[in-house]
């Protein structure tokens, strides 16, 4: 297994595309069990203004044969910073690039975005049904309530 990023020098990807994602065995396969990933201080871009976008995402997955390598995960999301997107598309195509990449028995993820236009929009996607048995805590985010 030949990791691009860990142990290594390595610069944020010019875009996503670009970014490569490094996977490794799993190393309790047979277990069930949930990972989570909090990105606090997520950004992209306006795809119209151009202006900064700010998210909290979380990320929730039962791994399967490979879990994702948290090094690589995070340039991947930081390859964000220049990139334009609406909020629906870039939560959704990072839960969907991880899962078709990586092949989690089962993945979420939650991105709660602050207000653009006085209107904070927060984008959910999954897999399918979690499997049975394993254990969902909430992804602990609270609703956008401003300075109140």
């Amino acid at each position: 297994m030949a990791l691009t990023h860990l142990g290594q020098p390595s610069s944020v990807p010019a875009s996503p595309g670009e970014a490569v994602l490094d996977y490794v065995p799993n190393p309790r396969a047979g277990a069930l069990y949930l990972v989570r990933f909090a990105a606090p201080e997520f950004t992209t871009l306006c795809p119209v203004t151009g202006q900064p976008d700010f998210a909290h995402l979380v990320i929730d997955y039962a791994p399967a044969e490979t879990i994702v390598e948290s090094k690589s995960l995070k340039l991947f999301l930081a390859a964000f910073r220049n990139h334009a997107g609406f909020h629906e598309d870039v939560t959704v195509g990072i839960g969907q690039r991880l899962a078709d990449e990586m092949k989690p028995k089962w993945l979420r993820i939650g991105g709660y975005w602050y207000p653009r236009g006085g209107i904070p929009i927060d984008v959910f996607w999954q897999t399918g049904t979690p499997p049975e048995g394993l254990w969902l805590p909430d992804q602990g985010v609270a609703p956008y309530r401003g300075r109140g």
